[in-house]
């Protein structure tokens, strides 16, 4: 069990960035959760296999339609034993 903390920036609010996220953790079987900054980025938190985080994260760097994905910083943390994916409030 792995947990990947990221900050993705670039055009990834107002264009379902969030949503996207959410689609991607679930068809991976990755507990998390992901909310809008208001510094315009995204930040989301991964949780499970290592193999399956690091599919998510190639999956982020493309983002949704109209989505502009120009930096993501990734920070390995201990995991917290998340359940379920749920977008959160903005931060």
């Amino acid at each position: 069990m792995k947990r990947a903390h990221l900050f993705i920036s670039g055009r990834v609010q107002g264009v379902f960035y969030r949503a996207f996220t959410e689609e991607v953790a679930y068809s991976l079987g990755l507990s998390g959760w992901v909310r809008n900054l208001r510094d315009g980025r995204v930040e989301a938190v991964f949780e499970g296999d290592e193999e399956k985080i690091n599919i998510a994260i190639e999956r982020c760097k493309e983002g949704p339609p109209h989505a502009r994905v120009d930096n993501i910083e990734i920070i390995w943390e201990e995991p917290e034993g998340l359940k379920g994916f749920e977008i959160r409030r903005t931060a």
